[in-house]
Protein backbone atom coordinates (compact mmCIF):
# COMPACT_ATOMS: atom_id res chain seq x y z
CA UNK A 1 0.00 0.00 0.00
CA UNK A 2 1.43 3.31 -0.88
CA UNK A 3 0.18 6.07 1.96
CA UNK A 4 0.97 9.81 1.13
CA UNK A 5 0.16 12.46 4.27
CA UNK A 6 0.04 15.91 4.13
CA UNK A 7 2.79 16.34 1.03
CA UNK A 8 3.74 19.68 0.16
CA UNK A 9 6.02 20.61 -2.96
CA UNK A 10 7.52 23.89 -4.07
CA UNK A 11 8.94 25.36 -7.32
CA UNK A 12 11.62 28.43 -5.94
CA UNK A 13 8.94 30.20 -4.41
CA UNK A 14 6.21 28.84 -5.81
CA UNK A 15 4.35 26.41 -3.74
CA UNK A 16 1.97 23.44 -6.05
CA UNK A 17 1.31 21.43 -3.72
CA UNK A 18 -0.67 22.09 -0.50
CA UNK A 19 -1.45 19.43 2.14
CA UNK A 20 -2.21 16.33 -0.18
CA UNK A 21 -2.87 12.71 1.05
CA UNK A 22 -3.67 9.99 -0.70
CA UNK A 23 -4.00 6.49 -0.23
CA UNK A 24 -3.44 3.99 -3.34
CA UNK A 25 -4.32 0.10 -2.28
CA UNK A 26 -2.55 -2.88 -2.92
CA UNK A 27 -5.03 -4.97 -5.96
CA UNK A 28 -6.76 -1.70 -6.97
CA UNK A 29 -6.12 1.15 -9.22
CA UNK A 30 -6.33 4.43 -8.10
CA UNK A 31 -7.40 6.91 -10.12
CA UNK A 32 -5.72 10.75 -9.96
CA UNK A 33 -7.93 13.09 -12.30
CA UNK A 34 -7.57 17.19 -12.69
CA UNK A 35 -7.39 19.44 -15.32
CA UNK A 36 -3.97 20.32 -16.79
CA UNK A 37 -1.76 22.35 -14.34
CA UNK A 38 -3.24 21.34 -10.73
CA UNK A 39 -0.30 19.75 -9.69
CA UNK A 40 -1.11 15.77 -10.47
CA UNK A 41 2.30 15.06 -12.46
CA UNK A 42 4.52 17.37 -9.51
CA UNK A 43 2.43 14.85 -6.81
CA UNK A 44 3.94 11.42 -9.18
CA UNK A 45 7.28 13.28 -9.44
CA UNK A 46 7.51 13.70 -5.36
CA UNK A 47 6.53 10.00 -5.06
CA UNK A 48 9.17 8.66 -7.03
CA UNK A 49 11.65 10.53 -5.79
CA UNK A 50 11.79 12.78 -8.95
CA UNK A 51 11.21 16.18 -7.02
CA UNK A 52 12.11 17.15 -3.54
CA UNK A 53 8.65 17.73 -1.61
CA UNK A 54 9.04 20.76 1.36
CA UNK A 55 6.34 18.92 3.77
CA UNK A 56 4.65 15.40 4.07
CA UNK A 57 5.33 12.00 4.99
CA UNK A 58 5.51 9.04 2.19
CA UNK A 59 4.67 5.26 3.09
CA UNK A 60 5.21 2.21 1.43
CA UNK A 61 3.68 -0.91 3.28
CA UNK A 62 4.18 0.65 6.35
CA UNK A 63 7.53 1.90 6.19
CA UNK A 64 8.52 5.15 5.54
CA UNK A 65 10.56 6.74 3.14
CA UNK A 66 12.11 10.16 3.98
CA UNK A 67 12.46 12.40 0.94
CA UNK A 68 13.91 9.59 -1.46
CA UNK A 69 15.94 10.02 -4.43
CA UNK A 70 14.57 8.38 -7.45
CA UNK A 71 17.03 5.57 -6.76
CA UNK A 72 16.00 4.82 -3.36
CA UNK A 73 12.28 4.95 -4.27
CA UNK A 74 12.34 2.59 -6.61
CA UNK A 75 14.43 0.31 -4.67
CA UNK A 76 11.55 0.23 -2.06
CA UNK A 77 9.50 -0.53 -4.87
CA UNK A 78 7.80 2.32 -6.56
CA UNK A 79 7.76 2.36 -10.87
CA UNK A 80 7.22 5.26 -12.58
CA UNK A 81 5.90 5.44 -15.83
CA UNK A 82 6.30 9.55 -16.85
CA UNK A 83 4.47 10.90 -19.27
CA UNK A 84 6.13 11.07 -22.20
CA UNK A 85 7.66 7.66 -21.75
CA UNK A 86 11.26 8.58 -21.87
CA UNK A 87 11.97 5.16 -23.71
CA UNK A 88 15.81 5.46 -25.10
CA UNK A 89 15.73 5.64 -28.80
CA UNK A 90 19.06 4.43 -29.76
CA UNK A 91 18.72 1.24 -27.52
CA UNK A 92 17.02 -2.00 -28.47
CA UNK A 93 13.24 -3.09 -26.84
CA UNK A 94 15.49 -5.66 -24.61
CA UNK A 95 17.99 -3.47 -23.49
CA UNK A 96 15.29 -1.11 -22.53
CA UNK A 97 13.37 -3.54 -20.79
CA UNK A 98 17.31 -4.37 -18.77
CA UNK A 99 17.45 -0.75 -17.59
CA UNK A 100 14.93 -1.91 -15.18
CA UNK A 101 17.56 -4.43 -13.15
CA UNK A 102 19.26 -1.58 -12.11
CA UNK A 103 17.36 -1.31 -8.74
CA UNK A 104 17.46 -5.10 -8.32
CA UNK A 105 19.74 -7.24 -6.91
CA UNK A 106 21.95 -9.46 -9.78
CA UNK A 107 20.04 -12.59 -8.86
CA UNK A 108 17.19 -11.03 -9.84
CA UNK A 109 17.82 -9.78 -13.66
CA UNK A 110 16.17 -11.78 -15.09
CA UNK A 111 12.62 -10.47 -17.31
CA UNK A 112 9.80 -12.28 -16.06
CA UNK A 113 7.62 -14.03 -18.72
CA UNK A 114 4.62 -12.31 -17.24
CA UNK A 115 5.83 -8.99 -19.17
CA UNK A 116 5.93 -10.29 -22.83
CA UNK A 117 2.51 -12.39 -21.70
CA UNK A 118 0.87 -8.65 -21.24
CA UNK A 119 2.57 -7.03 -24.25
CA UNK A 120 3.48 -9.86 -27.20
CA UNK A 121 4.46 -7.18 -29.19
CA UNK A 122 7.20 -6.30 -27.14
CA UNK A 123 8.77 -9.92 -27.50
CA UNK A 124 8.75 -10.18 -31.93
CA UNK A 125 10.44 -6.66 -31.16
CA UNK A 126 12.88 -7.44 -28.96
CA UNK A 127 15.74 -6.35 -31.28
CA UNK A 128 14.15 -3.60 -32.54
CA UNK A 129 15.61 0.40 -31.87
CA UNK A 130 12.81 2.15 -28.91
CA UNK A 131 13.66 4.92 -31.23
CA UNK A 132 11.24 3.03 -34.15
CA UNK A 133 8.34 1.90 -32.15
CA UNK A 134 4.96 3.39 -32.60
CA UNK A 135 3.87 5.74 -29.84
CA UNK A 136 2.04 3.01 -28.78
CA UNK A 137 4.51 0.74 -28.41
CA UNK A 138 6.62 2.76 -26.88
CA UNK A 139 3.79 3.36 -24.04
CA UNK A 140 3.87 -0.80 -23.78
CA UNK A 141 7.91 -0.87 -23.42
CA UNK A 142 7.57 1.95 -20.98
CA UNK A 143 5.33 0.15 -18.46
CA UNK A 144 6.91 -3.05 -19.31
CA UNK A 145 10.02 -1.59 -18.05
CA UNK A 146 8.44 -0.34 -14.91
CA UNK A 147 7.49 -3.96 -14.08
CA UNK A 148 10.21 -5.08 -14.23
CA UNK A 149 11.19 -3.68 -11.16
CA UNK A 150 9.09 -5.98 -9.77
CA UNK A 151 7.28 -2.78 -8.02
CA UNK A 152 5.14 -2.51 -4.68
CA UNK A 153 4.30 0.64 -6.08
CA UNK A 154 3.44 1.56 -10.45
CA UNK A 155 2.64 5.31 -10.70
CA UNK A 156 1.54 5.94 -14.34
CA UNK A 157 1.40 9.51 -15.90
CA UNK A 158 -1.04 9.72 -18.86
CA UNK A 159 -0.39 6.51 -20.37
CA UNK A 160 -3.10 7.19 -22.97
CA UNK A 161 -2.29 10.45 -24.37
CA UNK A 162 -1.76 10.38 -27.85
CA UNK A 163 -2.16 6.25 -28.24
CA UNK A 164 -4.24 4.74 -30.98
CA UNK A 165 -7.57 3.33 -29.44
CA UNK A 166 -6.62 -0.37 -30.18
CA UNK A 167 -3.34 0.20 -28.01
CA UNK A 168 -5.65 2.38 -25.11
CA UNK A 169 -7.53 -1.04 -24.76
CA UNK A 170 -4.63 -3.17 -24.68
CA UNK A 171 -3.15 -1.13 -21.95
CA UNK A 172 -6.33 -1.33 -19.90
CA UNK A 173 -6.53 -5.11 -20.18
CA UNK A 174 -3.09 -5.39 -19.00
CA UNK A 175 -3.77 -2.74 -16.01
CA UNK A 176 -6.95 -5.06 -15.02
CA UNK A 177 -4.54 -7.98 -15.18
CA UNK A 178 -1.93 -7.01 -12.84
CA UNK A 179 -4.94 -5.53 -10.17
CA UNK A 180 -6.44 -8.89 -10.61
CA UNK A 181 -3.18 -10.29 -9.66
CA UNK A 182 -2.99 -8.31 -6.22
CA UNK A 183 0.14 -8.10 -5.96
CA UNK A 184 0.90 -3.62 -6.35
CA UNK A 185 -0.67 -0.82 -6.13
CA UNK A 186 -1.68 1.18 -8.97
CA UNK A 187 -1.73 5.07 -9.20
CA UNK A 188 -2.98 6.71 -12.49
CA UNK A 189 -3.47 9.46 -13.56
CA UNK A 190 -5.28 10.09 -16.34
CA UNK A 191 -7.25 12.64 -18.06
CA UNK A 192 -8.84 10.34 -20.82
CA UNK A 193 -12.45 10.39 -18.39
CA UNK A 194 -13.43 7.16 -20.05
CA UNK A 195 -10.41 4.86 -19.75
CA UNK A 196 -10.00 6.63 -15.67
CA UNK A 197 -13.77 5.96 -15.03
CA UNK A 198 -13.79 2.50 -16.55
CA UNK A 199 -10.75 1.47 -14.80
CA UNK A 200 -10.71 3.11 -10.74
CA UNK A 201 -11.40 1.57 -7.85
CA UNK A 202 -10.83 4.72 -6.16
CA UNK A 203 -11.14 8.42 -7.29
CA UNK A 204 -9.43 11.36 -6.29
CA UNK A 205 -9.78 14.92 -8.03
CA UNK A 206 -7.01 17.44 -7.45
CA UNK A 207 -7.85 20.84 -7.45
CA UNK A 208 -5.25 24.10 -7.72
CA UNK A 209 -2.79 21.46 -5.69
CA UNK A 210 -5.49 19.99 -3.19
CA UNK A 211 -7.61 17.35 -3.10
CA UNK A 212 -11.33 18.17 -3.67
CA UNK A 213 -12.44 14.55 -4.19
CA UNK A 214 -11.70 11.21 -2.68
CA UNK A 215 -14.41 8.61 -3.56
CA UNK A 216 -14.91 5.06 -4.30
CA UNK A 217 -16.11 4.46 -8.24
CA UNK A 218 -18.95 2.62 -6.35
CA UNK A 219 -20.23 5.67 -5.08
CA UNK A 220 -20.59 8.30 -8.23
CA UNK A 221 -21.33 8.36 -11.93
CA UNK A 222 -18.99 9.08 -14.62
CA UNK A 223 -21.38 12.27 -15.05
CA UNK A 224 -21.16 13.25 -11.68
CA UNK A 225 -17.15 13.10 -12.07
CA UNK A 226 -17.01 14.61 -15.19
CA UNK A 227 -19.16 17.69 -12.95
CA UNK A 228 -16.17 18.03 -10.68
CA UNK A 229 -13.77 17.94 -13.25
CA UNK A 230 -15.56 20.85 -15.02
CA UNK A 231 -15.34 19.26 -18.25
Amino acid sequence: MLKVDNLSLKYGQSQILFDVSLVAKRGEITTLMGNNGVGKTSFLKAIAGRHPYSAGKLEVDGTHLSHPSAFAAARAGIAYVPQGREVFPLMTVLENLETGFACLPKSEHVIPDEIFALFPVLQEMQARRGGDLSGGQQQQLAIARALVTRPKVLLLDEPTEGIQPNIIQQIGDALQQLRGKGEMAILLVEQNADFAYGNADQIYVMERGTMKLDVHKSEISKASLLEHLSL
